[in-house]
């Protein structure tokens, strides 16, 4: 996996999975939408840690600062 993320879109991912987790267990989101919301939250903070997003691989962004050689 070639990282593809950069410092700032890793830290604006890892601040709205804090405010989607915070939502969710205040009670504020309940029930599906609050669960799909963590879920998300949870993917946010994962791709976060490896630097990599398979989303931006399918639409070709790279916001890492590294270029391909």
């Amino acid at each position: 996996m070639t990282k593809n993320m950069g410092t700032a879109d890793k830290t604006v991912r890892i601040i709205i999975a804090l405010i989607a987790a915070y939502l969710y267990f205040s009670g504020t989101i309940p029930g599906t939408w609050g669960i799909v919301l963590l879920v998300v939250a949870i993917v946010f903070v994962l791709t976060s840690l490896v630097s990599f997003c398979p989303l931006y691989t399918l639409i070709g962004i790279n916001t890492c600062g590294v270029k391909k050689t």
